[in-house]
C-alpha cells in the first residue's frame, strides 16, 4: 500500500529561497521529477508532498540545499544533484560538511571549495601529504582543486615557486604541424593550466608572477636534471607519462617542496603499447608513507550533467569488454 505524505519547510529569507528554486524554478522542478513529488510555495513555506518515502528524501535535499545557501553557497544544478545523491545512499547529512571547507577566493570574490566529498579527501589529502596522486575521469576537479591549493601554500608563503607541468603528448595531432617555434608548439597543451590560474589568480597577477618566475608553467622534458626545493609542483596529464619519465618527475622532488599528480587513467595518448606511468606508479608506490593515491570517480564530477551520464556509459562498455574477454579465454 502506498502512503501518501506531506511536509512543510519554512523559508526563513527570500535570498535563500530565490537561490534554492533556481532560475525559473529549475532547480525545484528536477527535485520533483528525479523524486516524483509535488513542490509548492504556500504561506511562506515550501510544501512538498507525495509517497512518504520521496517526501522524506526530498525534504532531507531540501533542507540540506537551504543550509548551503545560508552558508553562502550558490545554489546549481549540480549541488541539487549531489544533495539528491548523497540522500538517496543514506548520507544526506554529509552535505554540510562541505558548505565551511573555502581553499581561497578567486580574484573576482567566488569561494573555491570542495563539492563533494571525494574532493574533499583530495583537498585533505594535498595538506597532510608531500605527494597526492590524484586520479579519476574528467571535470571531478583534480587539476583545478591543486592549482587552489597551490595558489592558497603561495600566499600563506608556504612555499617560494608554483612549477606546473604536463607532458606534451598529442591526441590525435602531431606537434609538427603545428605553427611556430618549440614554445609556441606546446603552449596549446598547457593552456588548460594558464586557464585555472586565470579564474583563481587573474590575468594581470597571473602574468606578473609569471614575469617573476614565481609561477613557473613548463612541459614535463624541461624538468629533467632539476632539483625542486621549497616549491609546490603540479603534474597534469600524469596518465601521458612513460614509467621513466615519471621516475624523473618524482625524483626532483626536494626540500620543503609538496607534489601533485593528477590523471586520468581511461584517456591515455600514449603509443599503443606503452605502459602508462601513473598506472606502474600506482602499482609500485602503493602504502609508502607521506604519498597519497585518491580515486575520484563519476559521482564528483562538476560539469554538465550528461557528463556523468557519458563517463557512466564508457564505464559499463569497458566492463563488458572485460567480460566478453574473459568469456573467451574461458572457453
Amino acid at each position: 500500500m502506498i502512503v501518501k505524505s506531506e511536509k512543510k519547510i519554512p523559508l526563513q529569507k527570500l535570498e535563500d529561497a530565490v537561490n534554492v528554486f533556481g532560475n525559473h524554478d529549475e532547480n525545484l522542478h528536477f527535485i520533483e521529477n528525479d523524486l516524483g513529488v509535488q513542490i509548492v510555495v504556500r504561506d511562506g513555506h515550501l510544501v512538498v508532498s507525495g509517497e512518504m518515502e520521496r517526501v522524506e528524501q526530498s525534504t532531507g535535499v531540501l533542507n540540506q540545499l537551504i543550509e548551503l545557501s545560508a552558508l553562502g553557497n550558490q545554489i546549481t544544478l549540480r549541488e541539487v544533484q549531489y544533495s539528491i545523491k548523497l540522500v538517496k545512499d543514506g548520507h544526506g547529512e554529509k552535505i554540510g560538511d562541505l558548505a565551511s571547507d573555502v581553499i581561497a577566493v578567486t580574484f573576482r570574490g567566488k569561494l573555491v571549495k570542495p563539492k563533494t566529498h571525494g574532493q574533499k579527501r583530495y583537498v585533505d589529502a594535498i595538506a597532510e601529504n608531500d605527494i597526492v596522486f590524484g586520479i579519476g575521469p574528467a571535470g571531478t576537479g583534480k587539476t583545478y582543486l591543486a592549482v587552489a591549493m597551490a595558489a592558497k601554500a603561495l600566499k600563506e608563503k608556504a612555499i617560494n615557486r608554483l612549477i606546473i607541468t604536463r607532458p606534451a603528448v598529442e591526441a590525435g595531432e602531431k606537434l609538427g604541424f603545428l605553427p611556430g617555434d618549440l614554445q609556441e608548439k606546446v603552449n596549446p597543451y598547457l593552456r588548460p593550466l594558464y586557464d585555472s590560474l586565470y579564474d583563481i589568480l587573474g590575468t594581470d597577477k597571473t602574468q606578473k608572477l609569471l614575469e617573476k618566475n614565481i609561477i613557473e608553467i613548463a612541459p614535463l622534458a624541461y624538468m629533467r636534471g632539476r632539483t625542486l626545493d621549497d616549491a609546490f609542483i603540479i603534474l597534469d596529464e600524469a596518465q601521458n607519462t612513460t614509467p621513466e619519465q615519471m621516475k624523473m618527475f618524482l625524483t626532483r622532488i626536494g626540500f620543503g617542496s609538496k607534489a601533485v599528480i593528477t590523471g586520468d587513467v581511461t584517456q591515455v595518448d600514449l603509443p599503443r603499447g606503452q605502459y602508462s606511468g601513473l598506472l606502474e606508479a600506482r602499482k609500485t608506490l602503493g602504502g609508502i608513507e607521506g604519498i597519497s593515491f585518491q580515486q575520484l570517480s563519476g559521482a564528483d564530477v562538476m560539469r554538465h550533467q550528461l557528463v556523468q551520464k557519458i563517463i557512466a556509459a564508457y564505464e559499463k562498455a569497458e566492463q563488458e569488454k572485460e567480460t566478453e574477454k574473459s568469456n573467451k579465454s574461458l572457453s
